[in-house]
């Protein structure tokens, strides 16, 4: 099998990190409920706003709901590159690029079925990823025959073609080579 055309100065579009289980998880959770109980007080003071300002209305509660929500975003918007964030934005990213790769499954699996390498290297980045998830959330890897035998096999690929065991991250052009093939 070809070596992946994947050069080491090739930019990623997620690259894997480490990361404390335990303070990602802690991180998570309070930005989590930050985020919750700040759309719940916005929510309720733009509702009662606009109902002290306009009159009780179904149609005025709902907006202020929406203009809660729509501040919330923003705020969301503008603080997740601060530092205190990288443990939340890792894990966003990192379930981003899972979503991008698991749309395609059954495609990349032809194209693996085919030798292809692109196909090889985001395959091997699904299932590390997944792996890494389920570290970083505390939970078991939840593998059924199915996929622990494909997991098995891609690492099993990847020694017999002498690449590294692991992938550094997730580059969105080799999953469109691997689409293109498959």
């Amino acid at each position: 099998m070809p070596e992946p055309s994947h050069h080491q100065d090739a930019p990623l579009d997620f690259r894997f990190e480490a990361h404390d289980p335990e303070t990602y998880r802690r991180q998570s959770r309070w930005a989590s409920i930050d985020m919750a109980a700040l759309f719940l007080v916005l929510g309720l003071c733009f509702s009662q706003l606009l109902t002290w300002a306009f009159g009780s209305s179904i149609w005025l509660n709902a907006l202020g709901v929406l203009l809660g929500l729509l501040i919330t975003s923003g705020l969301i918007a503008v603080l997740k590159e601060r530092p205190f964030m990288a443990q939340v934005r890792y894990g966003w990213r990192l379930k981003q690029s899972l979503s991008r790769v698991s749309a395609h499954l059954p495609v990349l699996r032809r194209a693996l079925d085919e030798d292809d390498p692109a196909a090889l290297e985001v395959l091997s980045f699904y299932y590390q990823g997944i792996s890494e998830l389920s570290r970083l959330d505390g939970r078991s890897l939840d593998d059924d025959g199915e996929r622990l035998a494909e997991r098995l096999a891609i690492k099993q690929r990847r020694r017999e073609a002498g690449l590294p065991e692991r992938v550094p991250g997730f580059d969105e052009r080799r999953l469109k080579q691997a689409l293109d093939q498959g």
